[in-house]
């Protein structure tokens, strides 16, 4: 499955389909409205193009976005696992065919708890429409 920005100058691509898709509630996602479906880069998914990145609080996460058209493309842990590997998301909302991710299930992650919210049976579609 295939992403895209808005100009098409940074790129994602996601090995299979996604269990689900979360929906988080903390500062910065809930302003951008992302969608995530979580993986090891270059394991699950890879992303193409020229990126900028926010990295805040903590410092364990970069934010990447169009450094054209400022869509959030992905976040990725800003060091590696003592495996190794890379872990981050990429924005479900950028699906260049819709209709691939219509059906995965959101999942509501609360910051505050640190915890997914009970199940409400919402999947990317309802959220569209």
């Amino acid at each position: 499955m295939d992403g895209a920005c808005h100009c098409g100058a940074v790129r994602w691509r996601f090995e299979g389909v996604p269990r689900s898709a979360t929906s988080c509630n903390c500062s910065i996602c809930r302003r951008h409205g992302a969608l995530w479906a979580y993986g090891f880069e270059d394991e699950a998914f890879t992303v193409a193009g020229e990126t900028a990145t926010y990295v805040w609080n903590r410092r364990s996460l970069a934010f990447h976005f169009c450094a054209r058209c400022a869509c959030v493309v992905a976040w990725l842990t800003t060091s590696r696992g003592a495996d190794g590997r890379n872990y981050g998301a990429v924005n479900l909302r950028l699906a260049m065919e819709p209709d691939a991710v219509a059906a995965v299930p959101i999942v509501h992650h609360d910051t505050v708890t640190k915890s997914d919210l009970p199940r409400d049976g919402r999947c990317v579609a309802d959220v569209w429409s």
